[in-house]
């Protein structure tokens, strides 16, 4: 096998490979042998058929395809590391020259990473994010630990109102039709969410428990169901039940149920605490993250667009997980939001070129700077892993595999990296 570049274009690269017509015979022969049980030709057992009698009745060539696959799932990694390409995408492969008894040439094009220039990313000027705490802060918080520890009472005197949580049963139709996804029993659904199509939410508003309503709404133009965008429907609704959450008092009484003090002013004491050491955790990275968007706007490079697809593809898997996760998928929450795919990937456009131009430059300046990770600075991390996990760091090693340690070393110079561009940063 030899490979060659043969050309580049901004960020193609066209190269060819080589293969020898010995590997290649032999490579049509195990083809041969691994497919001769689906043909079945009068006079031989099935399985049985000689190559030549194959290749007779269906073209010299009949192997050919499965031969050149098998070589190229060893040649193509082989011609990508000895030809030193960062591919971003899949190749386009095209077969120059395929005969028997000869040498087999196939051209490859793919897109690889593009070169970066990036001068003057040490000594770039920002302003330090600060981490204040205030009074209000702490309430704020306080107030989150109450509605966590409100408890859902049923309310059986009055009707439904904004922001009272509401247990429904309804089966929408389109023209006295039911449609895929339109019905459910025992639903909960908060008012004023806006969980659900517009319009629907507010006409339960004023009914009460055990009432039914048809509830009219229109399904948004740019709905993703294109069978459901713009039409109308109707739902009818049952009100099981309304609920209401009713929230404890803020006394020394709270304090005691909800945390290990036994007075409001030391719970406000520690939360302010914990909030400001989490505020200047928050504001010493947001201020990294200043820095790395300076440096990113020093960068020039002509990124192809597979790599921004390529990132918006995984931030829809990252999504679909999340989502996973609280009980849905993708297409669930593009049903109840009434998006529509292309137009959510639009939106994560400028994220994800964000995302890739930043990858594309900390890249760079690591090779410039050199920043190497030693074998003891990834066991540090694997120990830090395991403690906040009650494992040994072995166990945790283990359990990442090859992989996750690669990972895990990558991690580590992206930060040494970023720690370079830190300490040489201007404070305004």
């Amino acid at each position: 096998m030899s490979y060659k570049v043969l050309g580049k274009e901004k960020n193609d690269v066209t190269f060819s490979i080589t293969l020898g017509a010995d590997a290649f015979e032999k490579a049509t022969q195990a083809a041969y042998l691994k497919n001769r049980g689906k043909f079945n030709l009068p006079g031989f057992r099935k399985g049985k058929t000689p190559r030549k009698m194959l290749e007779s009745q269906y073209g010299e060539g009949l192997f050919f395809e499965d031969a050149l696959n098998d070589l190229l799932a060893e040649a193509y990694p082989n011609a990508v590391e000895e030809l030193g390409l960062d591919v971003v995408d899949r190749p386009n492969i095209d077969v120059k020259e395929m005969e028997k008894g000869k040498d087999i040439i196939v051209e490859a094009t793919v897109t690889v990473k593009p070169e970066v220039t990036i001068d003057g990313y040490k000594g770039v000027e920002v302003e330090k994010v600060e981490a204040n705490v205030t009074d209000e802060d702490v309430d704020a918080e306080i107030e989150k630990s109450r509605e966590m520890n409100g408890r859902l009472v049923v309310v059986e005197d009055r009707a439904v109102e904004d922001g009272d949580t509401t247990i429904i049963d309804f089966r929408g139709t389109i023209d006295g039709e039911a449609f895929e996804g339109g019905s459910g029993e025992n639903f909960t659904l908060v008012i004023g969410s806006g969980q659900f199509i517009p319009g629907y939410e507010e006409q339960l508003i004023g009914k009460n428990a055990g009432e039914e309503v048809d509830v009219k709404v229109t399904f948004p133009e740019d709905y993703h169901a294109e069978d459901l965008a713009g039409k109308e429907a109707v739902f009818a609704t049952k009100i099981n039940e309304i609920k209401v959450k009713e929230l404890p008092a803020l006394d020394d009484e709270f304090a005691k149920d909800t945390s290990e003090f036994d007075t409001l002013e030391e719970l406000k004491a520690d939360t302010k605490a914990k909030l400001q050491e989490a505020a200047t955790r928050s504001a010493e990275s947001a201020t990294r993250d200043r820095i790395i968007d300076a440096v990113v706007e020093k960068m020039e490079a002509d990124i192809p667009a597979v790599m921004i697809e390529g990132e918006i593809d995984g931030m829809l898997r990252d999504l679909n997980q999340q989502l996973q996760y609280q009980g849905m998928s993708l297409d669930m929450y593009l049903q109840f939001s009434g998006q529509k795919i292309d137009d959510m990937r639009e939106q994560m456009k400028e994220d994800a070129e964000m995302r890739v131009k930043t990858s594309l430059a900390l890249e760079a300046i690591t090779k410039l700077e050199n920043v190497e990770v030693t074998d003891e600075e990834v066991d540090a991390e694997f120990a830090k892993i395991g403690e906040a996990q009650k494992k040994s760091a072995d166990d945790i090693k283990k359990l990442y595999g090859e992989d996750g340690v690669e990972y895990i070393k990558a991690t580590i110079k992206t930060r040494k990296t970023v720690d370079i561009l830190v300490d040489n940063a201007n404070f305004k």
